[in-house]
């Protein structure tokens, strides 16, 4: 990622984190967001950054004072629950008898966390800012899956400053999943799959990107460049193998006086067959 990338401080401190469109309705609904209920391919990277999200995150052990509802479903530290770990629907089953107004409650408590873990990430503290994107995370409830899907993102981003790219890549997978148009979040995915030499799945995210943005030129570049480098990966995985295959072949036909230079493959031109032939004096053919 460019430096200019690197330094970017989450998008919530830009959009001022204030949640202005009620989400009640979305704790009916367990189910992930209608892909039909996305904006126009123009507006979605514009939506993304309008969201907030950019990056943060480490362990959270600790525990917030709440009313009793909420001790009984997340204040779980003892038995270990994290619920940045666990599956959505199985918070959804767990939180579906909590009442509106607490569910509020502990969305506000993780909006003020998320704040929190922006201003640690805008001052490069990436293991407190890690750290309080995790609170968050245990604290918001499931069914208000746009705000955990900026979260999961947020972490991330978090984890990437720190180097924990497998960590990173399974909370963009996260975030992708509760907002599967959340353009920002697949391109970070894309990103770090390049780091850690995963190209085919970093293509095929790029590729997604620009079905929903044709504008964003990273992914344009990047649907340019990687399947050559994808081509020139194979060539050299093929190579590497086919040198593997002939240290074996020798190691066999040594106690034979024989080597894998007394057998050559020639393919047939017209039909696109092998053949192989057995050479006595290999060295008197060169």
């Amino acid at each position: 990622m460019e430096k200019s990338e690197n330094c970017k401080v989450p998008e919530d401190l830009f959009s001022g984190l204030k949640i202005t469109e009620p989400q009640e309705a979305e704790c009916a609904r367990p189910a992930i967001p209608d892909p039909k209920d996305q904006h126009s391919q123009s507006k979605l990277l514009k939506d993304d950054e309008d969201q907030g999200e950019e990056e943060c995150f480490h362990d959270c052990s600790a525990s917030f004072e709440e009313e009793s509802g909420v001790d009984k479903i997340q204040n779980k530290a003892e038995d270990e629950v994290n619920s940045s770990e666990l599956d959505e629907e199985y918070l959804i089953e767990l939180e579906k008898n909590m009442p509106d107004e607490e569910k509020q409650k502990r969305r506000e408590e993780s909006t003020r966390l998320k704040e929190e873990g922006n201003a640690q990430f805008k001052k490069g503290d990436y293991t407190e800012a890690e750290s309080s994107y995790s609170q968050a995370l245990q604290m918001c409830p499931a069914c208000f899956q746009k705000d955990r899907s900026i979260l999961f993102s947020n972490r991330a981003a978090a984890r990437m400053k720190q180097d924990k790219k497998e960590a990173a890549i399974n909370d963009c997978s996260k975030a992708i999943q509760l907002n599967p148009s959340y353009i920002r979040a697949i391109l970070r995915r894309a990103e770090l799959y390049e780091k850690t030499d995963k190209l085919d799945e970093a293509l095929e995210d790029y590729k997604a990107i620009l079905e929903k943005d044709p504008s964003v030129h990273q992914a344009r570049e990047a649907c340019m460049r990687l399947p050559k480098q994808i081509e020139e990966r194979n060539e050299r995985l093929k190579e590497e193998m086919l040198g593997k295959l002939k240290d074996l072949g020798n190691l066999v036909l040594r106690p034979f006086g024989l080597s894998t230079e007394n057998f050559q493959i020639k393919q047939d031109s017209s039909t696109g067959s092998y053949s192989i032939n057995f050479v006595q004096n290999p060295n008197n053919n060169r």
